[in-house]
């Protein structure tokens, strides 16, 4: 039998303008729940806290490093977070701690998303935060895809746990 939708774990993935880090994470736990056989349990998205890039493509360059590495990023677009995720998902991960004071001060009171840093899923990664690689070359987007597939195996080794 399969599990309806309410039974899913529902993830969103969250950093400033959902274009580089968390349509990134997003794609990164797709793939990796996939290759676990673990995405009929779990649902992901991603949003921003912003409204910069509404329905924007991912920025380009974290689309090429992420296609190197299996993921499909083209067909997302940008959104921003709703009050309404805070009851929609199980969990809201931040990209940094900019971001998860933001998602704190508009989550409405008695919501019932656990939200936390997306890194506190891979304490030994050696980071708390997946930096902005926007700003950055080559390097900056390797690392965030580094970062996001040590938290999605934390996740993922989280969720087989429970």
């Amino acid at each position: 039998m399969s599990e309806s939708r309410q039974d899913k774990i529902r993830v969103l993935m969250v950093c400033l303008g959902n274009i580089c880090r968390s349509p990134t994470a997003e794609a990164m736990l797709r793939k990796k729940l996939h290759e676990a056989g673990l995405d009929d349990r779990v649902e992901v998205d991603s949003a921003g806290t912003s409204d910069y890039h509404v329905d924007s493509p991912p920025d380009r360059r974290a689309v090429a490093h992420g296609e190197r590495r299996g993921l499909r990023m083209q067909p997302l677009r940008g959104r921003q977070v709703e009050r309404a995720d805070f009851d929609r998902f199980d969990f809201i991960l931040a990209m940094d701690e900019d971001n998860l004071a933001d998602l704190e001060r508009i989550r409405p009171a008695g919501s019932r998303a656990k939200v936390a840093l997306l890194m506190s899923f891979a304490p030994h990664a050696g980071a708390r935060e997946v930096p902005d690689p926007y700003q950055g070359g080559a390097d900056g987007f390797e690392h965030v895809l580094d970062l996001t597939a040590a938290a999605a195996d934390g996740f993922i080794a989280s969720v087989r746990s429970n």
